[in-house]
C-alpha cells in the first residue's frame, strides 16, 4: 500500500504527524524594532532549522496583507503585527503556550 493510499482512508501521512510534532516543539517569540526612519518591522523567530518557515512566512503575509522576508531563520514582516501574529500561528497549529510576546 502506498502512501497516497493510506490518506485516501482519511488517516494522517507521515509527513504531516512529523511536522505536527516539530511544531509543538517551537519556542516561538515575536517582538518588534524601529528600523530606517523610524518603521517598525516585526520579528518572528525560534524555529528550529528543520522546518518550513518560507511556507509560514508566505502565510503570514498572505494573512496580514504586508511584505516581509526571511533571513537567518527569523521572519521579517514590514509594519507592528505584534498583536495578529499569535492568533494566526495558532491556527496553523502552533500551540499558545509556545508563543511568548
Amino acid at each position: 500500500m502506498k502512501i497516497e493510499d493510506v490518506s485516501s482512508f482519511g488517516l494522517p501521512n507521515e509527513a504531516s504527524v512529523f511536522e505536527e510534532i516539530a511544531k509543538t516543539e517551537q519556542k516561538i517569540t515575536v517582538t518588534t524594532v524601529a528600523r530606517r526612519y523610524g518603521k517598525l518591522t516585526t520579528l518572528v523567530a525560534g524555529f528550529d532549522k528543520n522546518f518550513d518557515i518560507k511556507g509560514t512566512a508566505k502565510h503570514l503575509k498572505e494573512v496580514l496583507a504586508c511584505g516581509g522576508t526571511v533571513k537567518d531563520g527569523i521572519i521579517e514582516l514590514q509594519g507592528n503585527h505584534k498583536k495578529q501574529v499569535k492568533p494566526i500561528l495558532v491556527k496553523l497549529g502552533f500551540p499558545e503556550e509556545s508563543i511568548s510576546d
